[in-house]
């Protein structure tokens, strides 16, 4: 199987499916750190597209498996034709929280949802759009933050990851999915373009505590300090 991602939610993924036995024929990710013991690792610096490298990840797989965990690179043509089963864990409930996860908590929590959660689905042409397969839930406390939330995510995209991923790996039909989380809804950087007309909202001050999260999401670290004036990243 082949990882694509970044981080150490990448990083847990691949050890995790090592230690089970599992191969690790590649790891494709910006850091070589992300390939623990002595995995093949396929540098990808951003923005590289994953997709230019087709060939080689077809000829490298030996299971016909490419798992995407926190990862920000777009599958297209002509990896889509190769044949590969892909699958992504996505940091959030589909179709209602497409997009990039940072975003999405955001407006979960603007919005008063009360849950939140992590889904595993097949990767197809559209952007977070592909059949589910598994979902992990977890309510939304009153008085949660957007790190608190993320970091749970994070936590609920790796129990998803490590609870599937037998079945996966055997060929094994998992449990029916529940009902989609509707709407759907699309959670990118244009979203970030209606926060000012947030700013008086209650649930602001924690919908952009980003916490330690903040340097994981300049896109939205920088929109709060247009919307606010406060600058969230720290300086060199």
């Amino acid at each position: 199987m082949i990882f694509v991602g970044d981080g150490a939610l990448l990083r847990r993924a691949v050890a995790h499916a090592a230690a089970q036995g599992h191969p690790v024929d590649l790891v494709c990710s910006q850091d070589p750190q992300d390939a623990p013991g002595g995995a093949p690792h396929l540098h990808l610096p951003t923005p590289a597209d994953i997709n230019c490298h087709a060939e080689a990840l077809a000829h490298a797989c030996t299971d016909g498996l490419v798992w995407s965990l926190n990862n920000r690179r777009i599958f297209r043509a002509p990896l889509l034709s190769r044949g590969l089963r892909i699958l992504n864990i996505h940091n959030g409930l589909l179709p209602r929280h497409r997009g990039l996860p940072s975003v999405a908590v955001l407006f979960a929590l603007l919005n008063g949802e009360r849950e939140y959660g992590a889904t595993l689905h097949e990767v197809d042409a559209g952007i977070d759009t592909g059949r589910v397969l598994a979902v992990r839930r977890f309510p939304i406390a009153p008085d949660a933050r957007h790190f608190q939330v993320m970091l749970h995510g994070v936590r609920a995209c790796q129990a998803l990851f490590e609870e599937t991923l037998p079945a996966i790996a055997a060929g094994a039909p998992l449990p029916p999915p529940p009902a989609p989380a509707g709407p759907s809804a699309y959670y990118g950087t244009r979203a970030l373009a209606r926060l000012s007309a947030h700013r008086n909202h209650p649930a602001y001050p924690a919908a952009t505590d980003l916490g330690p999260f903040a340097t994981h999401a300049p896109e939205l670290a920088a929109a709060i300090t247009r919307a606010t004036g406060e600058d969230l990243l720290p300086t060199v």
